[in-house]
């Protein structure tokens, strides 16, 4: 380990030049943090002479709506499944509360992580059907995607979408995870908290209109069922919307989502959830490669042909207990259900100015069962103070999938670019080209101890994996088939170790390791080998005790290895791609830092190379090697005339990428602005207390920049523009 602290730091050496500026920006705020608040190096002294800790003040839980009333979070559970102070824990966590979902007026999950550190989106260009992140340059569309701390998994085509209306806040945990979580990408996960009962009364409405025609209505109450007993608590959330978005792609969605919360006593807790959901979006959203090689502004496929629906359902609960002695029990249940139909267009040839299109079917459909089992213990040893989590947990996924095309081509669907005319019609083909049933269990027993002694605190995790896949595909075109049975088992760990300074300066070290046995099939139709993947990482937070700042500084050393890479999107086949090493530095500041004022910052540089497999020493494609972004928010306050008005603009940068892994061409670097603007009547009548008018503006140049990625090639979402009206009351 100390080798490989060596070559960190002599890499970190040779590109000082690159984060000079970002690295004197982010001190500088520490030390103006640190002035401001009047923070003291001197530890205070008890009677006894022993070092006491200065108090950190923290508000709510770790879901609670009071933690999320800032854009600083105190607290998470994502990284340790422990309720822990993200100060105190010795890892990268960036989360995304709901106030900062608010102020910038997200609408997806891309829209609500993208100013995040380490986090990049938009390497498909503007593509709605999945919520496409990289963390780390590494891509977690399928494998990284959480719901209150239970995977949404992948593993065929589609995949479980979620609104962030429905959301209290989002987590993003950096780096391998396997020891809590089992399969996962050594990226790391986006970890997705519900909207839930809470004790506070909720009652809120609203509407949103914008880019294209896009119309949306909304709600979500909850408290107590009764108001003289707060045993019984409920919540539903619900939000219907028509329209398109940029390229006449459409954006439909209907969503429903109660849950009922019982208390019979103050160790008891036990909350029933369930949610359904219908989307529509469309299949192919790429755009057209013109016969001589160049990206035109149209659609591929043709948007009345073109759709891609998906219904889901999910049910589940979560149970809590705590025992006399220091022990809480607690366990995560839920059953999902996702079934998918798609078709589309795409060219297949040219002649002179006419693309050749044929039509493509898509049918999915997953059954997913989990549950979580934890016991959580507190003791000390000595001068020592543990929290022991043991886990056992289950999760059992079976899938059907069919895909096919036409046979013969038909004129019908001829595309002359001299003459672009959208509107056609046509059936849906039949599945003949591949049919696969398939299925994954997944066995995981896990022990983390997180050690508090004196300012020290420590992580020590293990966990156990076994996994079980089987596939049975048949090739309905040539009618051969081939049956697949995997067993796989791996053990992962996680360790770190933080110093907690009394003025909030906490500098920590970290390792950990991953597991994802990947579903993704070669053009044999058998299933890929795992990935595997291994973190180094250096960091130091600071949250000066009693703010809402919060500032990290982060380095780290990521190795995944048969990273899956998609060689043929018309069959769906792919390859593993060897071994790809990740270098980089994160810089991050959530902080209030006035009355009003929230600002947002974050910068990336990560150097990603394939050491291992073909093309050794270029770097994967699609992957920036520098990510930057700066979110500012202000609330104009009482004694202003302004009073009511919220003001917030936004920039993102994302730099230059290679289109492949031969690395012989780029993509160009991408800068977009947005702007948020709300005000709420309140202010100036308080009759009208808790009416809230919301404009938003992304990307407000209208840049639509082209990104290709081993031949196939996308667009950029362009201007995009919602305006919203709530009541709360």
């Amino acid at each position: 380990m100390g080798q490989i602290f060596c070559n960190n730091i002599n890499y970190l050496g040779r590109n000082s030049f690159r984060l000079g500026r970002a690295a004197t920006a982010l001190v500088t705020l520490f030390a103006l943090s640190g002035n401001a608040f009047g923070q003291d190096s001197a530890a205070s002294e008890n009677a006894g002479g022993a070092t006491q800790l200065a108090p950190i003040v923290v508000s709510g839980q770790s879901s609670g709506t009071s933690d999320d009333k800032t854009v600083a979070a105190k607290k998470s559970r994502g990284a340790t499944k422990i309720d822990t102070p993200l100060v105190e824990t010795p890892r990268a966590v960036s989360v995304v509360t709901k106030k900062e979902i608010e102020e910038r007026g997200a609408q997806s999950i891309i829209e609500a992580v993208r100013y995040s550190a380490g986090v990049q989106t938009g390497m498909n260009g503007f593509d709605p059907r999945f919520d496409q992140i990289f963390i780390r340059g590494n891509n977690i569309t399928t494998t990284g995607d959480f719901r209150d701390g239970l995977r949404q998994p992948f593993m065929n085509y589609g995949m479980f979408r979620t609104d962030p209306y429905a959301l209290d806040r989002v987590e993003v945990i950096k780096g391998p995870v396997s020891v809590l979580y089992g399969a996962g990408s050594p990226g790391g996960i986006v970890n997705k908290i519900s909207k839930l009962p809470t004790e506070e009364t909720i009652r809120e409405v609203g509407v949103v209109y914008g880019t294209s025609d896009r119309a949306q209505t909304m709600f979500d109450f909850g408290g107590p069922v009764t108001q003289d007993d707060d045993t019984m608590l409920y919540r539903i959330v619900g939000l219907a919307r028509k329209g398109d978005t940029n390229f006449d792609i459409a954006d439909d969605r209907y969503l429903i989502q109660p849950s009922f919360t019982w208390k019979p006593d103050d160790s008891t807790k036990f909350t029933v959830y369930g949610s359904a959901q219908a989307d529509e979006t469309d299949a192919n959203v790429g755009a057209m490669v013109g016969p001589d090689g160049n990206i035109l502004n149209l659609r591929d496929s043709d948007p009345d042909y073109d759709y891609q629906k998906t219904r889901q359902q999910q049910v589940g609960y979560q149970f809590e207990h705590e025992f006399d002695g220091g022990f809480t029990f607690r366990q995560n249940l839920r059953f999902s259900h996702m079934d998918l139909r798609a078709r589309y267009l795409s060219t297949y040839n040219w002649t002179g100015t006419v693309a050749h299109r044929r039509a493509t079917a898509i049918r999915d459909a997953m059954n997913v069962f989990q549950v979580d089992n934890q016991l959580e213990s507190k003791f000390d040893t000595g001068p020592a103070s543990h929290t022991m989590l043991f886990g056992l947990d289950y999760t059992n996924v079976n899938s059907s999938f069919g895909y096919g095309f036409d046979a013969t081509t038909s004129a019908a669907y001829d595309f002359d670019i001299s003459n672009p005319t959208y509107g056609v019609s046509g059936p849906t083909p039949d599945y003949n080209y591949s049919r696969v049933s398939a299925s994954m269990r997944q066995v995981g027993a896990y022990a983390l101890d997180q050690i508090e002694l004196d300012k020290w605190r420590f992580t020590l995790g293990g966990r156990q994996t076994w996994v079980d896949q089987s596939s049975d595909t048949t090739f309905v075109s040539s009618g051969t088939s081939t049956s697949e049975n995997i067993n796989n088992k791996a053990f992962s760990v996680q360790a770190g170790a933080l110093y907690l300074f009394d003025n909030g300066i906490a500098p920590f070290t970290s390792y950990s390791t991953s597991f994802d046995p990947v579903t993704q099939r070669s053009a044999s139709g058998s299933i890929l080998d795992p990935t595997k993947g291994k973190q180094y990482e250096l960091g130091v937070k600071y949250q000066p005790p009693g703010t809402d700042i919060l500032l990290s500084a982060v380095a780290y050393h990521l190795v995944e290895t048969n990273k899956p890479v998609l060689v043929n999107p018309l069959t769906l086949v792919y390859a593993s791609l060897g071994e790809v090493t990740n270098k980089g530095i994160e810089l991050e500041a959530k902080a209030t830092v006035a009355d009003g004022l929230d600002v947002i910052a974050a910068y990336s540089y990560n150097h990603s190379e394939i050491t291992g497999g073909d093309d050794v020493g270029n770097s994967p494609s699609i992957t920036p090697k520098h990510i930057a972004s700066l979110w500012t928010n202000y609330t104009f306050q009482e004694d202003s005339v302004a009073n009511g008005l919220t003001a917030g603009a936004g920039i993102r940068y994302t730099g230059e990428t290679y289109t492949s892994t031969a690395n012989t061409s780029k993509n160009d670097a991408s800068f977009y602005l947005d702007a948020a603007l709300s005000y709420d009547f309140g202010a100036a009548d308080k009759k009208y207390k808790g009416l809230t008018a919301s404009l938003d503006v992304r990307n407000i140049a209208n840049r639509r920049l082209t990104i290709c990625d081993s031949g196939y090639c996308y667009l950029g979402q362009g201007r995009n523009i919602t305006a919203s009206l709530k009541y709360r009351w």
